[in-house]
């Protein structure tokens, strides 16, 4: 539940983004015919607007504050209280939950700064208070889990909070624009063995929307860089994107796979199955940089934006193997 709540808000934030997305202004530029290359992508700029800013800021405030009323109803009010701890998760999961944070920091800060710009707020002002929304939202639940006996403040989920937030922050600081951009993918994962099948159930769902938001083995997260962006005078399609991702496979435990009772008796052990990380290549596409001048186009288009581009992939991981996918989803 509490993931899939962090998947919301994510989502929510990054609506109004969708709908702004670097197509607001259209020109041209003289060095390339092609219709593609034809085209620079300037987000709009508005003027500030005193009633749009009173509505972003409700709308944070109520949207936000609703969001994390109801996670605590639903989360966390079910779970025995305790004074503010922290613990280390540094070592769970092979680290995805952490790039996880990452990009839902990166994903609602984009939303928020986007909706300030609409807002009509100068430049420093939507990159900070915008950008640094991602961090913040994240943060707050993290205060949560350190008031939650059963979890506690993660320093390292802090840390990818931050790190998401940086990401956006940065590159609207250097260019006015998101160059590299965070994606997810998932492709749902059968575990024919009837045992891993059943722990797959328990521990991350057993219909398709519980296993995307907790699957760790089928989630690959990914920084998208547009080829475009860095080499201006090049003949290359606007949208084109190289993207390399990180994954993992094997994992039927946070730690280890391995799960006892209350009373500490072993009731599942695959021990044997090998727990590795995997690192991804791949060509895919900014939606952004595709020209549209339709509002629900551009929607469609910034939504489908915020995930990886089925293509290709190469694959290397720490077993030393080599692999190529025709699809990686």
């Amino acid at each position: 539940m509490k993931i899939f709540i962090q998947f919301i808000i994510s989502f929510l934030f990054s609506i109004p983004a969708f709908t702004q997305m670097d197509t607001g202004s259209i020109s041209p530029i003289s060095y390339n015919n092609s219709f593609h290359n034809n085209l620079t992508y300037q987000p709009k700029e508005y003027p500030y607007n005193k009633k749009r800013v009173q509505l972003v800021t409700a709308g944070n405030i109520a949207g936000y504050g609703g969001t994390m009323a109801a996670l605590y109803s639903t989360w966390y009010s079910k779970y025995p209280q305790s004074r503010f701890h922290t613990f280390n998760d540094n070592s769970e999961w092979k680290q995805i939950d952490k790039v996880g944070h990452t990009y839902s920091a990166y994903i609602e800060g984009y939303g928020s700064m986007e909706m300030w710009r609409w807002a009509g707020l100068n430049r420093k002002q939507r990159i900070w208070i915008g950008g640094m929304s991602g961090a913040i939202y994240q943060t707050a639940i993290e205060v949560l889990d350190g008031f939650s006996e059963q979890w506690g403040w993660s320093w390292s989920d802090f840390t990818a909070n931050v790190i998401g937030s940086g990401l956006l922050i940065s590159q609207e600081l250097a260019w006015d624009e998101q160059r590299v951009r965070y994606k997810f993918s998932f492709h749902p994962k059968k575990y024919e063995n009837a045992e891993l099948n059943q722990r797959a159930n328990t521990i991350y769902g057993s219909n398709l929307a519980e296993r995307m938001l907790k699957d760790y083995n089928g989630q690959t997260y990914w920084l998208s860089t547009n080829l475009k962006s860095f080499l201006p005078k090049s003949n290359l399609p606007a949208w084109l994107n190289v993207a390399v991702g990180y994954g993992a496979e094997g994992m039927f435990g946070a730690k280890e796979n391995v799960s006892k009772d209350d009373h500490g008796n072993i009731t599942f052990d695959r021990r044997d199955i090998t727990r590795y990380r995997q690192f991804y290549i791949s060509p895919d596409v900014d939606f952004s940089k595709i020209p549209t001048r339709s509002k629900l186009v551009r929607l469609s288009l910034g939504v489908l934006n915020a995930f990886k581009f089925p293509a290709p992939s190469l694959e290397y991981n720490s077993l030393g193997r080599f692999q190529f996918h025709l699809i990686h989803f």
